[in-house]
This record gives structure tokens, sequence and C-alpha cells, in this order.
């Protein structure tokens, strides 16, 4: 026994709190299934972050699942025109996490295995709909963080998992009851990296190496095999025998290894392979014949050659199971000098100078000549069921240390020649090599369709690189370019985009398909114009909601982007955003990350030109890193020059949090301009050094009251009667150590507040209520971590809440992460989480300010949805 299934409790649905003061304890306890009061619809806009993996179901074409690196993952049954999400909505929020590697029976269709990078392995019945936690692999990290003892954060986020990483999962084609697990993190192209120094990889704390594990009842036991692997082995792919499961082959980080007694024992020495360090590996098989042929990609190995260097590596092909191999590279390698791209040109001195151990400098010195025939470093190989001789080859250049043109090649001829099928950006746009690529008669121009991210993907090089390959039974091809997921149905001609819907062609208006990887931000409900929604994303700028261009869904929701990817140098990253109160074109909005970070940036059209009208904040960091969040960007509504916003130095809900950056620029606590943005001052009089202020609120009535929840371990609530000038603690109970959030309802003044902090005591969180401008304080709702609540502007009774869940070191402590809602002032709560692809990370959760019946959130990594209340 390796691990242990996660508990799952079913209880009531409506919580009566108030009435029965013990359910909150069962709330921390037992796992309570959400009401169907509420079902969440995902509105995206779809893949916009980066999709790590994708798997076809085998024999099913319409199944396929996506394991984007938002911690999120999805599946599909009716090929792609829909996804939901494959994690338990009434879970903990840390299952099905970050999935690296799906599979199912031949025999039965509905039944498949899953790995996550926990090392955990779960187990589904109904073709991947729901999945179950059957164990462990791995003996996790020694000990747990331990809340008493600080230094056991510092040890790393895998500190205390309960697994650990493995990178393989196979079945046996023809017992279902057999399946195997690789240990290693193979995959992981941004930090395992290969060079001449280590060939084999990089050793990474938090996986398991030198096994495999094997199970021949289903995955209710497994055993853990060592014989013939080196210690410090990770496995890539493992392949069975479709007809004989004694035989099988598996790519590793130290070479190809065989076994012929069912994965008992293994052995190496292929012969034919120049490296033996096998990327990928893949097969194809043929019932009616029994042909049984297996595809491998070699490790590009560079050696120099004087004022140059020569690649050994390639493409082989072997039909005996592994033991002999036929070398297939054909024309695969190019002329670096010929293509005429001098960015392809720095990302191979950049591969050269990892793999010799310089830097790129010393590189350029030492290798001035660009090779005539060079290969780059491929890591993924797939082979169409319908063909043996239709083989595609891709690598990552974002991430991975390589180069070269295109992001996708093929043969169709069985390696004689090779193309690359899937092309994007100015390279292919301007044509500076079309000559050379005609030479090779490889077509020429762009062939993929992307949604939103078209003009920026048109205008970049080819940086992105591709992050997964796969081929469905029916041969139809999937690669992640960037942050889209594209599919092609005439072996790589032409590539279209399946993330989104446009309403009507080049309107700029999506509906997602519901498998959105996006960073959700601050949603700004009511901007002046009825309908409209403004709505803040990591990476991908600022959305609104807009009309459905007359879409026969009208369930649906539309979405437009209006500052992000769609202009020049636009900003990516928006943590909050305002609205002029009359003037609703004029929009201001604050970065934390990548362009634009750290600036107050304003459009005075409705978003169709943006300007930078100050900047607040700087640190020596690179853009990616990020700066401080900023939060409740708030502008007075009696004087609009008077515009105010928080800066949080502990963040607890951002996609950078909890990281300490040290400004050059800038400081945490409140900000205040009163001249329109142009000039601002930092005004934390009143606080203590070192407050984190989360969120602000301006009183309804009399702007010049405002609140501040400060979230730090010394944290509550303050006051300032003065726009800022002074600042005073407000009273709270003894329990509350920190305050994540305030809210005053416009109808009836009451003050709520959110408290509690991830590592704090259960006693000390919940939603907290006063009807005297905070002199007493009623708790209306009982969880450790509350990050939110607020009432309807439509109904001051009903309220809505969210909970954050735990990390995966703690899981146990509190079983109800998650939106809850209560309809009668928070007398009785409903959790509603059902469809939500992160309940545990809810950051934004507010009701429709119109229509009672609507609610709508925002998730860390999952994008936006929409809730409709039933009666």
């Amino acid at each position: 026994m390796t691990g242990n299934p996660i508990p799952c409790v079913v209880v009531a649905c409506l919580v009566q709190c108030r009435a029965d003061p013990g359910c909150f304890d069962r709330l921390r306890t037992e796992r309570i299934e959400s009401s169907p009061i509420v079902e969440w619809k995902n509105f995206g806009p779809g893949m916009s972050g980066y999709c790590e993996e994708f798997w076809c179901h085998p024999t099913d074409t319409n199944a396929m699942f996506m394991g984007p690196d938002m911690h999120v993952s999805f599946g599909t049954w009716d090929n792609g025109r829909s996804w939901q999400t494959l994690k338990d909505c009434d879970g903990l929020g840390i299952d099905m996490k970050r999935v690296l590697e799906i599979d199912f029976s031949r025999q039965d269709p509905d039944f498949g295995m899953a790995l996550d990078w926990n090392g955990w392995v779960y187990t589904t019945t109904n073709r991947g709909r729901a999945w179950t936690v059957i164990h462990a692999l791995g003996d996790g990290a020694q000990g747990r963080a331990d809340p008493d003892d600080p230094e056991s954060f510092s040890k790393g986020w895998y500190y205390g998992q309960i697994g650990r990483r493995h990178s393989a999962l196979a079945v046996d084609p023809s017992d279902d009851n057999i399946w195997y697990v690789g240990a290693g993190d193979f995959w992981n192209v941004k930090s395992n990296h290969r060079s001449a120094a280590k060939p084999n990889g990089v050793r990474l704390p938090y996986a398991a190496y030198g096994c495999i594990w094997k199970s021949v009842d289903k995955g209710s036991t497994w055993r853990k095999i060592t014989a013939g692997l080196d210690q410090g082995v990770e496995v890539g792919r493992i392949v069975v025998h479709p007809k004989d499961g004694r035989r099988l082959v598996m790519a590793t980080s130290h070479g190809l290894m065989l076994s012929n007694d069912g994965g008992l024992s293994w052995r190496g020495r292929p012969i034919g392979l120049p490296n033996n360090l096998p990327r990928d590996l893949t097969s194809y098989y043929n019932p009616a014949t029994g042909e049984f042929v297996l595809y491998l990609v070699e490790q590009t190995i560079y050696e120099a050659r004087k004022n140059t260097v020569e690649a050994r590596g390639g493409v082989f092909k072997s039909v005996d199971g592994g033991l002999r191999w036929i070398d297939m590279t054909g024309n695969l390698p190019f002329d670096l000098d010929a293509i005429g791209d001098p960015r392809d040109t720095g990302r191979y001195y950049r591969t050269l100078a990892y793999w010799f151990g310089l830097s790129e400098r010393e590189a350029e010195s030492r290798f001035p000549r660009l090779p005539p025939k060079i290969l780059p470093v491929f890591n993924r190989i797939a082979v169409s069921p319908m063909d043996k001789n239709e083989i595609y080859l891709s690598y990552n250049k974002k991430h991975d240390f390589t180069f070269g043109p295109g992001d996708l090649w093929r043969t169709l001829d069985g390696g004689k020649t090779w193309i690359t099928c899937a092309r994007h950006g100015a390279y292919w746009l301007g044509g500076k090599g079309d000559a050379y690529w005609k030479e090779r008669k490889n077509p020429v121009g762009t062939n993929i369709r992307f949604a939103h991210l078209q003009r920026y993907m048109d205008e970049q090089w080819e940086i992105s690189g591709t992050r997964m390959l796969a081929v469905n039974a029916a041969g139809e091809l999937f690669i992640g370019i960037d942050q889209q997921t594209l599919k092609s149905t005439d072996r790589g001609v032409s590539w279209e985009q399946i993330d989104d819907v446009e309403t009507s062609a080049g309107s700029g208006k999506w509906i997602g398909r519901g498998g959105s990887n996006l960073p959700g931000r601050y949603m700004l409900l009511e901007t002046g114009i009825p309908g409209r929604k403004l709505l803040c994303s990591g990476e991908h700028g600022l959305w609104q909601t807009v009309d459905l261009d007359g879409w026969p869904d009208k369930t649906a929701v539309a979405v437009q982007q209006i500052e992000g990817q769609n202009h020049p140098d636009g900003a990516v990253s928006i943590s909050t955003v305002a609205v002029h109160p009359r003037n609703p074109d004029m929009i201001y909005i604050l970065s934390w990350r990548q362009d634009h970070r750290g600036k107050v940036r304003r459009t005075t059209d409705g978003g169709r030109r943006w300007e930078n009208i100050a900047t607040l904040f700087a640190a020596d960091n690179d853009a990616w890193d990020g700066l401080v969040p900023q939060n409740s960007l708030t502008i007075d509504p009696q004087h609009p020059e008077n515009i105010y916003f928080c800066a949080t130095c502990q963040p607890v809900s951002e996609v950078e949090g909890r990281r300490e950056i040290k400004l050059t620029k800038g400081g945490c606590g409140f900000y205040r301009s009163f001249d329109g943005g142009f000039n601002w001052e930092l005004a934390n009089n009143g606080f203590y050094d070192g407050a984190s202020v989360r969120r602000i609120a301006m009183h309804p009535q009399n702007p010049s009251i405002l609140y501040a929840a400060l979230n730090d371990d010394h944290g509550g609530l303050f006051r300032t009667d003065d726009k800022g000038s002074q600042w005073t603690r407000v009273a709270l109970p003894e329990a509350i150590r920190a305050v994540n959030n305030v809210f005053i309802d416009r109808n009836t003044l009451q003050l709520y507040i959110c408290t509690g902090r991830r590592l704090g005591t259960f006693e000390e969180g919940g939603v907290w209520r006063s009807n005297d401008n905070g002199t007493t304080w009623e708790r209306i709702f009982k969880a450790p971590f509350v990050w939110q609540a607020e009432t309807s502007p439509a109904d001051p009774e009903l309220i809505v809440a969210s909970v954050a869940g735990v990390n995966v070191r703690d899981e146990g402590w509190y079983m109800n992460p998650g939106v809850y809602l209560s309809r009668d002032g928070g007398t009785s709560w409903s959790k509603i989480n059902r469809g939500l692809g992160q309940p545990d990370k809810i950051v934004d959760v507010k009701p429709d300010p119109e229509d009672p019946t609507v609610l709508w959130c925002a998730s860390w990594g999952c994008g936006w949805f929409k809730g409709v209340i039933r009666p």
C-alpha cells in the first residue's frame, strides 16, 4: 500500500449556521456537496494560459484532455466543441492540479488512469468525467511544513508533498489490469535541461528516481521495481507491446531500456542510436497486419569542429521491438545561414552556450561560422495511427535550449523528406527565407489562425515554442503554441485554434468553450454603460462583456479585449480597474507584472488608445517577476479628481504571490491622487511599519471616509475620515489577526470584513458584520481563510463569500473551500461550487448589480464564470 484515498463524505447542502453552531465545525472536517441552486458556466476566454499537456483517448475521438499550467485540467467529450473541468468541484482544489499523463484501457474505454505532479495516481470509470485518487507514489518529502517552524517553509513548495514526482504512465494494451508508472520529472522543459556536463538532465529535489511501479490489479496495489535501472534514471515514455505484454520499451534519461519479463527487469544497449539519449518515444500498430513500429527522437548533441559545431542526433525507427534502430532523419538538418533569421541565430548561440557551459558571447566568439547542416533539440514525436510514414516532431523554443524555424515538422514518406508544417509570425510573413524553403519544397507563409492573439502572434518571431503534441485515433493533430490550443484535420496543412468561438468573422467578440486557463483578476460590474462589465486578467489584459452579435445561445457570455495583445505594446497583467463616474469612456488601470508594470494607465475613448499618466513602482527584477500587487482602484464619485488604491506587500491570491519584492520606487500601503491620477502620494499615517493593505472601501454616502483591510499577521481594519490623511484602527474581536477584505453595503451601510490566514487558526477566520459602523461585530460565517464577501446591490439579504483552500501539505485541515451563498442575510448558507474549475482560488466574486439571480466570479487560473441562481 503506497497511499490512501482522499476521504469523501457527503452531507447536507444547506447549512443552517446560526441555528446550528456546530455546522461550521462540520464544514471544517466533512466534505459538503454543493447545492444545485447555482450552476456556474466558464465563459473564458479559452486557453489564455499555457497548455502543457494534451491527451487523446485511444479509441474515442470525441474524448480529449488537456493539462494547462494554472493548476486546472479539462476534458471534452464532443471533440473539443466544449470543455469541462476534471477537478472535483467539491474537493480541496488540490486534485488534478497539474496532470502529467492520462491513459485509458483498450478493453474498457471508460476506465483510465491519470498521474499528477504530486505523484498521485487517479482512476476514472466514466471516461474521464470524474477522477478518484487511489495512491500517492514515492515516499514524499521528509516532514511537513510546521506553522511554529518558519524554516520549514524555506525548503521549497514541495516540502511535505504527499508523493514524489513521476513522469510516465502506461497500460498494457492487452490487459487493463496491468499498469506502469515511471519515476522522474522527465518532461519539465523549464528546469530539466540536457547539456554536455549533464547529458542525463538535471536532478530535482521533489522527484523520484531510479524506479518504475507496476500494478496488476488496476492500481489497487503497486510494486516498486529497480532491477537493471540506474539509481538516477527518470522515465519519459513507456510502450508495452500490443500483442505481448511481457515486452516493454522505455525512453529514459539514461538511455533506451528494454524488458522481456513484464517490466520486472531491464537492460539497455540498443543498436543504432548514436547517443542513446531519447527525448521521446512513440509507436505505430496495425491490428490487421500485426505490424508494430517504434519511433524515437534523440537528444541532439553538439561537438566542436574548429570554428563551428557538428550536431549528432535525429529520428529513428525500430521494427524489432527496440533492439535495432534505423536512421530516418533524412533532410531534417537545415542551413542556419540560408534561413536568414538573425533571431534564430541568437537562439542557436544560446543553445550552444548552455550545452558547452559558456556565455552566449563566448559561444559566438568560439563558433563564428554557422553550420550548413544543423539539428535543433527536438523533444516530442508522434505518428499518425492511420499511416506509419506520417510522423511529426516538435520543440519548445521558449523554455528549452533549442532553435529553428517553424513550430512543427512533418514527414509523409517515412523520414526521407521533412517540412515545417506549422508556421506563424513575422519571419514567415516577411518572406526573407522563402527562396531557401522553396528549394527544399517546403511551403512558405503562415498557416495558423489564432483567436484574440492573432495580431500579437503575427508580429512575433516564433519565440513561443510548441508545448504539446498529440494525434487522435482519426489522425487529427493537436499542438499548443504560445497560449492557444490548435487543431489540424489536414495533416498540418492548416491549423485552427479550438479554445474560443468568434461570434462573427472579424468581430473580435469571443465566447470561450469552457477550457479557460486565464488568470482571472478583479471584475468591475458597474461601469456607467448598462450591460458592460470590465474584467481584469493576468497576461491577457482588460476585457469587456459585449453583445452576442446574434449568437444563438443566449446564455453565453461574449467578451472583447480592449487592452493587451490587441494593441502594440499593450498592458497585459491588469490588477485593478476604475471608470470615471461622469465619463464611462475614461478608464484607469494598474498593472503589477510585465509591460507597463507600476504605471497608472488611462484611456479616454473606451479602450481604443491608452497612455501612461504616472509611474509609481519599479524594481531591479525581470518584468515577468512582477512588483507589489495593486488593488481597489477607487474614484470619488463626487470629486472624480480624487483617486485611491492600495499596494499590497503580502499578497495572498495573486499569481506571483508571496514573493518579497524590493522596490526601487514606490512602497506598500495607501495611495491617493487629487489631480486625476497624474501625481500620487503614499499616505500611511496611522498604520504600523510593514502594514500590508489588501483592500480599501469607500463609504457610499461620504467619500472622505474610507476603510482599509490589513492582512499581515498584525493586521486589522483601519478607518480614515479625511481621505487618508490619518488612519485609526477599528476595534475588532480578539480572535481576528488579519483582515483580507472590507465591504460596505450601499443600502444598509452595514460593514462586512473577511478574516483569516492561510496558516492561522480556525477561530480567527470568517465573515463578520457590523451594524453600527464598526463598534460591534457579529460573525455570520466561519472558515479559516475567507478572501471576500459582498452583498447584492439589488438585494442586501443576498451575500456571496469566497473561502480559500489549503496547501497540499495541509490537506484535510479544511474540507470545503469555494463559494458560499446566503439569501437570508447570513442566517443560512449554501455551498455553490458546481461547474467551478478552481473552487479553492476564487479571487473575486460578486452579485450582479442589476439582476439578483446572477453571480459573477473570477478564479486564479481558470478565467471568469457566470452563475445563475435557480428558484
